[in-house]
């Protein structure tokens, strides 16, 4: 998977900059093209000249070198970019990186780049283990950064703890699973919903619910980078509409079947991470209801089941979020809407909720089959759910 693959290669400044030039060799070896960007302060670790060496090719250290064969040079970069990968990854690179600053060469180049990034960090276990640096890594996994765990062992400090960086080997595995993943999707039709449809009650009220959409917005943006043509049908949400991505905005669960039965005429695979309400008024009034009596009677129906009366040829994925008895739950509504796979979470439960980063799932498929994620943050799990469908469109 790395044969012929342009690999941007960012070294920051740590002592473990020495054994970057490991890992530009072995990529080297196995036919990648390998550009390497240093931070000045790796410099002071090892030499551009070494770098230069392994791979053959010219190395930028500088935004404003006027012999840099690439023009305009972080866009050139993170144009030609199949992946980037910062190793070693530092805690200030990873501070900097989580806040968006695009003060130098490689920050810039990250920031502009399209193509999957990798970092592999690397520093004392303290600074590891820093809150600060836990969120920052934490907020890059949740933007589709993937990160290489690193190793237990002797420090530069002299203390045995977690922070070395990760051997050669492993970095590279991890840089063609990324890869790989980018195009298992090519060519495949997916359709996502999001958010929390909205039923109107008058011209200023609605019945909702709690979804922030970030699920199914996730997913719509992994599906999009492993090479999939995709549709996100979403309902309101306070997010950026995702680039690369066919948006279709509804508002309430009639908009969103209406949307969902056009989108899937042609589509492989649906995807309902979408909060629908499951009642609306029965009539909505025309004009703002006014507080005159001290209690207010609604009479409500239900809305439309998209999962249950949309079918086709297409495999049909669908979420739970309950609040007690999770797996007897979601296998009644796995069997209940006829579906292939059903992702459940328990909203009770810390870090698995509504409006965080994080989710902790549970993967029932028709088979009876059951996974069990660990607490990971929102993109990971959309990840791996892909890898299900992903595997379920090959059998």
């Amino acid at each position: 998977m790395i044969n012929n693959k342009t690999i941007v290669l960012g070294i920051s400044g740590g002592i473990a900059a020495y054994k970057a030039a490991d890992l530009a060799s072995k990529l080297t070896q196995a036919g990648a093209h390998v550009e390497v960007i240093m931070t000045e302060s790796a410099t002071r670790f090892i030499t551009p000249l070494t770098l230069r060496h392994v791979t053959g090719r010219q190395v930028v250290t500088n935004m404003f070198d006027p012999a840099s064969e690439w023009h305009v040079g972080h866009i050139a970069l993170a144009e030609a970019a199949d992946a980037v990968v910062i190793a070693p990854a530092t805690a200030n690179t990873i501070a900097r990186l989580a806040a968006g600053i695009a003060d130098d060469m490689l920050s810039c180049t990250v920031l502009a780049t399209r193509a999957p990034v990798i970092l592999a960090p690397s520093m004392n276990d303290n600074m590891l283990l820093n809150p600060v640096t836990r969120g920052n890594i934490a907020r890059l996994q949740s933007r589709g950064f993937t990160t290489v765990e690193p190793d237990t062992g002797r420090l530069a400090s002299g203390k045995v703890g977690k922070g070395r960086l990760a051997e050669s080997e492993t970095i590279v595995k991890a840089i063609e699973k990324v890869l790989q993943k980018k195009a298992d999707l090519a060519g495949k039709r997916i359709v996502v919903t999001a958010g929390g449809t909205r039923e109107p009650i008058d011209p200023v009220r609605h019945i909702s619910n709690r979804s922030s959409g970030k699920m199914g917005y996730l997913l719509a943006e992994a599906a999009r980078d492993r090479g999939a043509q995709v549709t996100l049908i979403s309902a309101p949400a306070s997010l950026p509409q995702p680039a690369g991505v066919k948006f279709t905005p509804v508002n309430t669960a009639s908009e969103m079947k209406k949307a969902v039965s056009k989108a899937t005429a042609k589509a492989d695979a649906l995807i309902m991470a979408a909060a629908v309400a499951d009642y609306q008024p029965v009539k909505t009034a025309r004009h703002k209801m006014k507080k005159n009596s001290p209690t207010l009677t609604l009479e409500l129906v239900k809305t439309p089941d998209i999962l249950a009366e949309v079918k086709g040829s297409f495999l049909r994925v669908g979420f739970a979020a309950e609040s007690r008895d999770l797996l007897s739950n979601a296998r009644k509504k796995l069997k209940q809407k006829d579906i292939d796979l059903i992702v459940a979470n328990d909203i009770t439960k810390a870090g698995s909720g509504f409006d965080v980063d994080t989710n902790k799932v549970t993967m029932i498929d028709r088979a009876g089959k059951t996974e069990s994620l660990p607490l990971l943050s929102k993109r990971e799990v959309a990840e791996r759910v892909l890898d299900r469908v992903a595997e379920m469109m090959k059998k």
